[in-house]
């Protein structure tokens, strides 16, 4: 088993840019957020150990929006704390406290495809192979009840996705039978004889939605778009270990899935994918979930279904003055499903829903003609929104769910729910905001979602990509720093692409 090392040293290349000094402005936030804490829950990296772990380790962000570059830093050291190591490998946490809820470890499996497409962006992310094996392999041994299939899962989906920024492709072949097993005791679990999945609403993380209960068997956009995600990124890891039967058969039930996504959870009335009840019929709510399947491209491009986006620039949709909120706010039962402090989902404002909105809507405007009427400036007023709501008595906090109205944390200052690891953020600002898309070869493209004119700098450093370390510059006066005007990436020090607009790059690795 291979040990994760705190403050690990790669021997790089060194470059400095002229004018702004990113590690020293990590530094200083660090200090903060150290200053801030009480650390009443140490794992593998303590504070003490967080500024030189962090300069080691993460993509160093410069920009002009004061919050996001804040929220990037506070949720890479927050992620930090819930790096555990156990006798069964090294872990993510997602409460920092221990919950009644968890099995081994205090370890749950609801955002675990959250916490792989976060972690991935780590120089030394080792450890989330351990990760991933635990749930493959440990999790379920000498429990009482199941653990891994404790909570829906896009596994494969970003399992895959930690392989095209790694480059893994050993670990990533040696996986794909057990992983093809999984599939398929999900299929035995949850699918029905019509072929869509059902979840209850708990199992999806979901406690208590409009749309149904912790005991409803509904069939839910959430499941099937994750096992349609799932389906498809294991017939590409079909294509990769050269099994084309493999690959055939993945091909075919991602192409039945999204069939039934279209055909039986879609509402051409009210333009939105809903969930289909037990019972019968569509549930008249539109609901953050109906958004997903775009996280994982299982909607083709059509005008009649990027209507559907129209609802997150509505205030009477999903648009509230904190952010976006889990079901539409004209819904007649929006925050009537309980107390308002016991973790429900009928309307809400949930991180781990925006974070997953957020990437179904960054898809869209980047790799669909037909936009529902949404432009670069939607997207970033969401995610600059998104960064405003980290906060809690004037400081950095991220917690568990949130007022649509006030912003207040609706299970207060809780300790279980303090860095609650539930989303992601700083995979949000990287892939989506700045635009860094990995692809399965040896390239990768920018393309970048900050509106024109909005930014007249940012700079997204030592990103680690293949084994290859990342720059990338965009510099209006070309004085900040110091490399002339317009949008620079270096690789390794070189500079390989360059534009004078912010426009879509793309780099070949040599």
């Amino acid at each position: 088993m291979k040990k994760l090392v705190v403050g690990i040293l790669f021997l790089l290349p060194c470059f400095t840019w002229a004018q702004v000094d990113l590690k020293a402005k990590l530094q200083t936030y660090v200090e903060q957020f150290n200053a801030d804490d009480d650390e009443a829950v140490v794992n593998l990296i303590p504070n003490k150990e967080s500024a030189i772990w962090l300069k080691d380790n993460i993509p160093l962000l410069d920009c002009p929006d004061s919050a996001i570059e804040e929220i990037y830093y506070f949720r890479w050291w927050s992620f930090r704390k819930h790096i555990k190591k156990t006798e069964e490998g090294t872990i993510v946490t997602e409460f920092i406290t221990a919950v009644k809820h968890a099995g081994k470890y205090n370890s749950i499996s609801c955002a675990l495809g959250h916490h792989l497409y976060e972690g991935r962006w780590l120089r030394n992310n080792e450890f989330l192979k351990e990760y991933v094996d635990f749930w493959l392999y440990h999790a379920d041994k000498g429990q009482t009840k199941p653990r891994f299939h404790q909570f829906s899962s896009w596994l494969p989906d970003a399992l895959l996705a930690y392989y095209m920024v790694t480059g893994d492709k050993p670990y990533l072949l040696s996986r794909v039978d057990d992983l093809d097993k999984d599939y398929k005791v999900w299929e035995k679990e949850r699918q029905l004889k019509n072929g869509l999945f059902w979840q209850h609403d708990v199992k999806d993380g979901m406690e208590e939605s409009v749309s149904g209960g912790r005991r409803e068997e509904n069939m839910r956009p959430t499941i099937n778009s994750y096992m349609y995600g799932n389906a498809k990124a294991l017939a590409t890891m079909a294509q990769l270990a050269n099994r084309p039967e493999m690959k055939r058969t993945y091909d075919l039930k991602a192409e039945h899935l999204q069939a039934l996504l279209l055909d039986s959870l879609w509402d051409t009335d009210a333009q939105f994918f809903k969930t289909r009840l037990h019972k019968g019929g569509l549930h008249p709510a539109r609901e953050a979930i109906g958004f997903i399947p775009w996280y994982f491209h299982a909607v083709p491009d059509h005008a009649n279904y990027a209507k559907a986006w129209s609802q997150v620039t509505d205030s009477a949709g999903f648009k509230a003055p904190w952010g976006l909120t889990t079901a539409e706010r004209r819904e007649p039962s929006f925050r009537t499903r309980g107390t308002g402090h016991s973790c429900e989902w009928d309307g809400a404002i949930w991180p781990f829903a925006s974070s997953q909105t957020l990437r179904g809507m960054a898809n869209l405007l980047v790799d669909y003609k037909k936009k529902g009427g949404l432009v670069p400036a939607d997207f970033y007023e969401e995610v600059a929104q998104y960064a405003k709501s980290h906060v809690m008595y004037g400081k950095p906090y991220i917690g568990e769910y949130q007022d649509e109205r006030t912003g207040d944390w609706l299970k207060g200052d809780d300790p279980r729910s303090k860095f609650y690891n539930h989303s992601t953020f700083a995979d949000v600002i990287i892939q989506d905001l700045i635009g860094f898309k990995p692809m399965l070869g040896n390239q990768f493209s920018i393309k970048p979602l900050v509106p024109t004119g909005k930014w007249s700098y940012f700079a997204l450093q030592q990103l680690s990509y293949k084994g290859k370390q990342i720059d990338i510059f965009w510099d209006e006066t070309g004085d900040r720093y110091q490399q002339g005007k317009g949008l620079r990436v270096y690789v390794d020090g070189k500079c390989v692409a360059q534009s004078k607009k912010m426009k879509s790059l793309t780099v070949n690795l040599k």
